[in-house]
Parts: C-alpha cells; sequence; structure tokens
C-alpha cells in the first residue's frame, strides 16, 4: 500500500508515520533526503535551492522505484501540497491519502518555535491551497496528530 501523507509544515506527518510504519516499510521523506545530501554542520532544516533540487530529484526516484515494489513492502511518502497531476498519479496506484493537520494555530506555533520563518510561509500556501482545492482532488481521509 502507499500512503501519502500531506500536511503543512510541522502538522506531524513525520510522527504519523513514526506511529504507523513498520522497519520493513519504504519512508520518503524530502526533509531526510535534504538534511542527508547536504554537508556537515547545515541547518537540519536547510531550504537553499540547490540541495533540495537534488533531493527532489532523489525523491522522484525514490518513489518510482518504491513503486514497484507495492506488493512486498508499504510506503510512506510525505507530499506536502500535491498538485493535481500527483494527486491522479497517487489514485492510479491506489493510494491511501492522509491529511495531518492539528490547526493553524497549532503548526503556526510550532513553526515559530522549531522552524525556520520561511515554513510560515509554506504553512500559510498549504492553508490556502486546501480553501480552494477542489472536492474532487482534496485528501479522501483527515486526521489530525
Amino acid at each position: 500500500m502507499l500512503y501519502v501523507v500531506t500536511g503543512p509544515p510541522a502538522s506531524g506527518k513525520s510522527s504519523w508515520i513514526q506511529a504507523h510504519a513498520t522497519a520493513n516499510d519504504i519512508v520518503i521523506d524530502l526533509d531526510l533526503l535534504t538534511q542527508a545530501l547536504t554537508g556537515p554542520g547545515a541547518p537540519s532544516w536547510n531550504q537553499a535551492k540547490v540541495p533540495v533540487r537534488v533531493a527532489l530529484q532523489a525523491r522522484y526516484a525514490a518513489i518510482e522505484e518504491a513503486c514497484r515494489h507495492l506488493d512486498e513492502v508499504d510506503v510512506y511518502l510525505i507530499h506536502t501540497m500535491p498538485n493535481a497531476k500527483a494527486m491522479a498519479k497517487y489514485k492510479r496506484l491506489d493510494a491511501k491519502v492522509i491529511a495531518v493537520d492539528p490547526g493553524r494555530d497549532i503548526v503556526m506555533a510550532r513553526i515559530e518555535a522549531m522552524r525556520s520563518p520561511e515554513m510560515t510561509r509554506v504553512a500559510t500556501r498549504w492553508y490556502n491551497q486546501r480553501r480552494t482545492m477542489p472536492r474532487s482532488v482534496m485528501p479522501q481521509a483527515s486526521r489530525q496528530w
């Protein structure tokens, strides 16, 4: 099974996966890929353009390969804001889409306490996009964490 876990920054997507995935599952997390591909001393929430671009390409390759093994393992993919094309692909793969959202106030407080101020812009965009998203594209399952 493919689980696509969406939600704004600092909503608890990684925590949701830690609570549900097993050691045999595949977890694809852009934040962890970016961290793994940056040099020593880089901040844990490094959003520099070049490392993120490299990590995005690694994520695309990991998704393609992991989806070839859905009959063997569960795959957990963090995708903060999948567009309509990505959602159509996930639907074709019969993915279960989970939206993790403890609420805007909690998310913004977590960002202020633990993340780069740039993440406030991303969270605002997530909430704005969700408000205008057609129901046919919106994640079916919604969970709070």
